[in-house]
């Protein structure tokens, strides 16, 4: 090779230019940094809302809907003949629930009108005994005195020897006996006026205690024939056809649905602020956030849970731990939600009181009367006319 040929070329490429890599590290700490402002952001709008802005309320899910349960028992023995009604089945005040089979209460009922008809034949003869009574006191006047003018007669003549001494004492015990004999007419007349003295054959003692014989035969009757004492839903039912029941034997339950109340189990540290009267809004389970109950606070109750306890906690005893009790307070629902969206009794609510308004009591009004059914009344018509014509037919 020549010393004019080129040599190849060895010179370095220029250098590359290298992008900075501070960048992405700036990126980072600027998105954080948005991220904890916006986080604080988010923290400070909740505390305002929360502490400054939010309605005052106290809530809880601890809450159950609790009503009355009715229980239908037997007042006087007797075999179950039809039963009317019968589980989830709804009835209406004085609807047939039972009937029990009536044949000894019939039995008693015919015996209770025969005593009654006895004590007014009975109440008639002693009213009877006062007129002979008076009449027997009439007849001893009458042998009395007849006695008397017999024995002043034989006094007389014997006086003058013409009858013997022998025959003047027969006179004279003639009258005595006379004067007892009307004694015991008085006596007798005394007794026959205050048998009946001051009363008619129906307000008779004896007649009257027949009547009320006669009315407990008829209630007795009556209690064959079962009824429901209010308007509800039938359950709980454990007679059948054809048992044996005793005085006092539960037979069913009847639950009026329309005056359902819930029992809300708020903790001891949310009562502070709970008053009778405040408004609440009631959820239940059942139905979901969809439908929403509107209620009231009408009482606290008078102790926690635990207080009234089968077997209450002894805190004096072993090692202690601090437990936050619950106190049940009832809330008061509305009956047309009620009758619109029926619950049950026992479902599981969310119950939200607001306490806002804090000018209510904080113990429940005075009692009043929640429920009454008619009782059974021992004066019945039927029962007072067919009373009245045993009367006229033995009087």
């Amino acid at each position: 090779m020549s010393d004019t040929e080129a040599a190849p070329s060895t010179a370095p490429a220029a250098p590359t230019t290298q992008a900075p890599t501070g960048g992405k590290p700036k990126a980072r700490r600027l998105g954080l940094t948005i991220l904890v402002v916006v986080v604080v952001l988010i923290a400070v709008v909740w505390a305002v809302f929360h502490f400054l802005l939010a309605k005052p309320e106290e809530e809880t899910d601890d809450a159950y809907v609790a009503g009355d349960v009715v229980s239908i028992t037997a007042r006087d023995p007797g075999t179950v003949l039809a039963i009317h009604a019968d589980n989830t089945q709804t009835v209406k005040a004085g609807a047939p629930l039972i009937d029990l089979d009536p044949a000894t209460a019939d039995v008693g009922l015919a015996s209770a009108a025969a005593q009654l008809a006895q004590a007014v034949r009975a109440t008639r003869a002693d009213f009877t005994k006062v007129n002979q009574s008076g009449a027997a006191i009439v007849q001893a006047q009458a042998e009395l005195a007849r006695a008397q003018s017999d024995y002043a007669r034989r006094r007389g003549a014997a006086a003058e020897g013409a009858v013997s001494g022998e025959e003047l004492s027969h006179a004279a015990d003639a009258v005595k006996v006379a004067t007892a004999n009307l004694n015991l007419a008085r006596a007798q007349a005394a007794q026959a006026r205050t048998a009946v003295q001051g009363t008619q054959v129906g307000t008779n003692p004896a007649v009257m205690a027949a009547i009320a014989a006669y009315r407990r035969a008829a209630i007795t009757r009556n209690h064959m024939h079962i009824i429901a004492p209010i308007d509800g839903v039938v359950a709980q039912r454990t007679v059948q056809v054809g048992q044996q029941v005793a005085a006092g034997t539960p037979l069913m339950a009847v639950v009026p649905l329309d005056r359902l109340w819930v029992d809300a189990n708020f903790r001891e540290t949310q009562l502070k602020d709970l008053r009778i009267g405040q408004p609440a809004t009631i959820v239940a389970d059942m139905y979901g956030g969809k439908i929403v109950y509107h209620g009231k606070v009408i009482g606290l109750g008078a102790g926690s849970g635990n207080a009234f306890a089968l077997l209450p906690p002894q805190n004096a005893s072993g090692n202690w731990i601090k437990i936050v009790q619950r106190v049940p307070v009832r809330i008061g629902l509305n009956v047309n939600e009620l009758r619109q969206n029926p619950l049950r009794v026992g479902l599981s609510a969310t119950v939200t009181v607001d306490t806002a308004d804090q000018r209510g009591p904080r113990i429940g009004s005075a009692a009043t009367q929640a429920y009454r059914t008619p009782a059974t009344d021992a004066n019945d018509p039927a029962v007072e006319v067919r009373i009245a014509q045993i009367i006229a037919a033995n009087r």
